[in-house]
């Protein structure tokens, strides 16, 4: 872990003509009575003695604890790459103190190096198939969907999630954004989906409810998902990247807003944070990349079942800051291939999540999830078998979560260490 500055307190010097009782009071810790004799001026001398207390110092000056990285012990970050992760030099000030889980996609004979200093475990395709054996299959394959596999093997409360080619971005005045900060600030304070608060986020400093504004929901409900934008390189679809090959992202908006209940959002897996106790079970990034029809859908999809199932629960969802750096545009045309089945089956998907409504019964997310696979298998297979498929793979996933996270009292659930676990 990078060092942390220490400051000490020093005690300040006492008068000179004092003296010290170190008397203890009942029911008080011990303290010390300060006397000071006033000597009157008058030509009858005369001594007037005012006791104060104060606290007895310590045998020596206290030194300040150290600064604590928010949620250390409770947090982990998911990478998912194919390459060397260089680019976490940029992020060392904010991501060594946490523990990483490092997903890596494509050939598993491939080595990845990781830069010197941080504590993390790799895990490659063998160690997928060798922990969740037949349920692997569940598991995209040469797909950044790969990454909720991390989700899975985690043991922490919190998960972020950040694409290997985002980098610090820069505010305004052109400080640093700590982003994984602001994820977890999103996180700890309440949302409100149920009825909109025209300054935004009113948990803010500076924010509050307007006027207007109903006083039984102003507790508002747990934050479920943090969802954080991007400068430089858009988030465009591929038809969007061909018609604006070189649009860049240069507005920064000092947001932060709840999406309302019932609407629905396109969410970004690249700078994403969520409860993993609340909702982490939905955090399904489906069937994508090899041998699958479709590419590119992942994060939208596991957003699109996300938002069914907060709805659902009562609990809420952020988008807006913080933001990163995206510094790379993928092919547009390589993009458009993945993307062709997806951009005419959105036309049904958004419909069906639309109209989606699960059962009061279903008062978990794992029952949630499991609702809406059955929901799929019946109303989206006749849009294209491969959401039969999908709908298999939704349950598969929801029976390895649940074997590695069995419920609490059940017994933990056994995580084999990755192939050559590497640790820091």
């Amino acid at each position: 872990l990078f060092p942390s500055h220490t400051r000490k307190q020093h005690s300040t010097s006492q008068p000179t003509r004092c003296c010290r009782s170190t008397t203890a009071r009942p029911g008080r810790p011990a303290s010390s009575l300060l006397f000071i004799h006033h000597h009157s001026p008058s030509p009858t001398p005369a001594t007037t003695t005012i006791a104060l207390s104060v606290p007895a110092p310590p045998a020596s000056p206290p030194a300040m604890a150290p600064h604590a990285p928010p949620l250390k012990d409770e947090l982990d970050i998911v990478i998912p790459t194919i390459r060397n992760l260089d680019f976490l030099e940029m992020w060392r000030p904010f991501f060594q103190p946490y523990h990483l889980i490092i997903v890596q996609d494509g050939d598993p004979t491939k080595t990845i190096r990781v830069p010197e200093g941080f504590d993390y475990e790799l895990y490659n395709r063998n160690d997928i198939n060798r922990i969740l054996g037949p349920k692997a299959s569940c598991i995209s394959f040469k797909d950044s969907a790969c990454r909720c596999f991390g989700y899975m093997v985690s043991k922490k409360k919190y998960i972020f999630t950040i694409d290997d080619d985002c980098f610090v971005a820069k505010d305004p005045s052109g400080k640093d954004i700590n982003a994984l900060e602001q994820h977890i600030k999103n996180l700890l304070s309440p949302s409100t989906p149920f009825f909109f608060n025209t300054l935004y986020d009113p948990y803010r400093d500076g924010a509050d409810f307007v006027r207007g504004y109903p006083f039984s929901l102003r507790e508002g409900v747990p934050t479920a998902v943090s969802h954080g934008l991007w400068l430089n390189i858009p988030d465009y679809d591929a038809p969007t990247q061909l018609v604006k090959p070189l649009e860049r992202n240069n507005r920064y908006v000092d947001a932060i807003l709840t999406i309302p209940k019932g609407t629905l959002f396109p969410m970004c897996g690249m700078n994403l944070a969520f409860d993993r106790e609340l909702i982490g079970p939905a955090m399904y990034f489906g069937l994508m990349g090899d041998g699958q029809p479709i590419g590119r859908y992942d994060d939208m999809w596991a957003g699109w079942c996300t938002k069914v199932i907060t709805d659902h629960l009562g609990l809420g969802v952020k988008t807006g800051l913080p933001y990163i750096w995206h510094s790379k545009a993928s092919n547009p045309f390589v993009n458009l291939k993945k993307e062709y089945n997806g951009i005419f089956w959105q036309e049904e998907l958004i419909p069906f999540f639309q109209s989606t409504s699960l059962p009061k019964e279903a008062n978990t997310v794992q029952k949630c999830y499991l609702e809406l696979a059955k929901q799929v298998r019946a109303k989206l297979g006749k849009v294209d078998g491969y959401f039969n498929k999908l709908a298999d793979s939704m349950v598969t996933w929801i029976e390895a979560w649940d074997q590695l996270n069995p419920p609490k009292g059940a017994g933990a659930g056994a995580v084999a260490p990755a192939n050559g676990a590497l640790k820091k």
